[in-house]
């Protein structure tokens, strides 16, 4: 039923061309994230752009400078071994929100590689695909068969564990803009900055490495 097979002919039609219709978009979803994700390169040239980062972070950016014929350079991307390092341990803030914002704004750049387009089309589809089914949104038709089993117990969920990582995450950017202030950073705590301060917690209170 769920596949389709109490429609009627021309309903079962419209259903197949649908389908076909997300695959190829997903497939190019897909293509663009992979495109975007190997485009970009955060490329340093100065030693005193390092400040922070431990030596193997170093070593693997040179590396993959090296293997980009940019030898003496240090390369980093988004692949998540050189992404995550990069805002756990650099010092400079400029650059970390460079790498992290490269990150985020995947499929969100207005070249050939966007998704916002792909993106329209396929919630589109899913709710066109999902009414014909007889089901009321996307997400009913996909919860149905899965441990939530419908969006009310979705959002009964997230709306519990919010209640309680909520206050639990103040405390945190609390802490860490403890830090900041503490070091004289004229700022205040931004997503880019979280690891490369939680960094410093964990090692301010607990000495770990």
């Amino acid at each position: 039923v769920r596949s389709g097979i109490m429609l009627n002919e021309t309903d079962k039609e419209q259903l197949r061309e649908m389908n076909k219709k997300l695959s190829a978009l997903t497939l190019k979803f897909g293509e663009n994230m992979l495109k975007e994700t190997n485009n970009f390169k955060l490329i340093l040239d100065k030693k005193e752009d390092l400040a922070g980062l431990p030596q193997g972070v170093i070593d693997a950016a040179a590396e993959q400078a090296k293997a980009d014929s940019m030898d003496g350079k240090w390369v980093f991307t988004l692949q998540k071994p050189s992404w995550l390092p990069f805002l756990q341990y650099s010092a400079n803030r400029d650059l970390r929100e460079k790498l992290y914002k490269a990150m985020y704004m995947r499929g969100n750049n207005d070249n050939e590689f966007d998704n916002k387009a792909i993106i329209d089309e396929v919630v589109n589809l899913r709710l066109r695909r999902s009414k014909l089914l007889g089901y009321n949104t996307f997400a009913d038709y996909a919860l149905e068969e899965r441990m939530a089993k419908n969006p009310a117990n979705v959002y009964k969920l997230l709306n519990d564990v919010w209640k309680y990582a909520l206050p639990q995450a103040k405390k945190e950017a609390a802490e860490l803009q403890a830090i900041i202030d503490k070091e004289g950073g004229n700022f205040k705590l931004a997503s880019w900055d979280w690891w490369y301060y939680t960094e410093k917690l964990r090692q301010e209170k607990y000495a770990l490495n």
